[in-house]
């Protein structure tokens, strides 16, 4: 395996349904306009809640791709 260099970025997706909904979603969204993603990691789960009633569940996501100089 070549040496090589990921850089990391934290992202938070939501769901109305689920933490794993939320998650899912981030690296989804992220793998649109990201090439070579390698690992996500979920850092904090929280949710929003109105009225008493939780609204929106969020997943702060860490994810890392290979680094690609623009050079």
């Amino acid at each position: 395996m070549a040496d090589s260099v990921y850089k990391v970025i934290e992202l938070v997706g939501t769901s109305t349904e689920s933490w794993e909904k939320a998650a899912s979603f981030a690296v989804e969204r992220a793998a649109q306009s990201l090439r070579d993603l390698r690992v996500a990691e979920v850092v904090q789960l929280d949710m929003v809640i109105e009225d008493g009633k939780v609204t929106t569940y969020r997943a702060k996501v860490k994810v890392s791709f290979k680094y690609e100089s623009g050079g």
